[in-house]
């Protein structure tokens, strides 16, 4: 059975914080469309409304596959000896999914409003650049990263490398902390030589104190 080790927020502080910054990116909007407060109070000019209201809608996808803590809980499933800690491919082809509905909306108000051109290309760099570049393509390029712990191997694939060790093999463990005594790497040593796993560049943040827990308990005779 899956393990929570990190929840989804309460639907209503969730609800709560989106509405918050739909709200305010609604408003802000405003700035993109050639309009002015006076003709949408008047009612002018009510088509900037919807245009305004798919702006705003796009900034609330960005903050969903910026913010995993919305959607995405991360769970762990141990195995019969083990456990495997890995990004999980169906949150990454979500948010894949929903990612294309930004680009698709700002293409659809450009060639259907009347845009402040400039101002339109900044929002749509924001919108689209920042979960593209920050999670999507990271994601993307760990997509087959995992660390496989079981009492007889280690096992780790990260981008082009990869190792198996057994257990019985291996002379000791070193774990390397931050300044916070946070574990982030861990170095393998072996009579061929030393390996550092190096969990940051695997995108295994999340599961960092539950792989530090499985290790102390699991190798305690090995670590240095």
């Amino acid at each position: 059975m899956a393990k929570t080790i990190r929840p989804t927020y309460p639907v209503e502080f969730s609800v709560g914080l989106l509405i918050l910054i739909f709200v305010l990116s609604f408003f802000l909007s405003s700035q993109l469309f050639e309009v002015g407060w006076r003709e949408l109070i008047e009612g002018t000019k009510t088509s900037a409304y919807v245009g305004m209201f798919l702006i705003s809608s796009a900034v609330i996808i960005m903050v969903l596959v910026l913010w995993e803590e919305f959607l995405f809980p991360v769970k762990i499933k141990p195995g019969q000896d083990g456990v495997v800690f890995r990004n999980h491919r169906t949150k990454l082809k979500t948010q894949l999914l929903i990612y294309c509905i930004i680009p698709a909306i700002f293409i659809f108000v450009y060639f259907n409003f009347e845009i402040h051109i400039v101002r339109f290309i900044i929002w749509a760099a924001l919108c689209t650049i920042l979960p593209l570049g920050i999670k999507l393509m990271s994601g993307l390029k760990n997509y087959n990263d995992f660390l496989k712990l079981t009492d007889h191997t280690i096992e780790y694939k990260n981008n082009q490398k990869s190792g198996v060790f057994a257990v019985k093999d291996i002379q000791r463990i070193t774990l390397i902390r931050d300044d916070s005594s946070l574990l982030h790497k861990f170095q393998v040593s072996t009579a061929n030589g030393n390996e550092i796993i190096d969990l940051d560049e695997m995108e295994l943040e999340a599961f960092l104190s539950s792989i530090d827990q499985f290790i102390s308990s699991h190798y305690k005779n090995l670590l240095v």
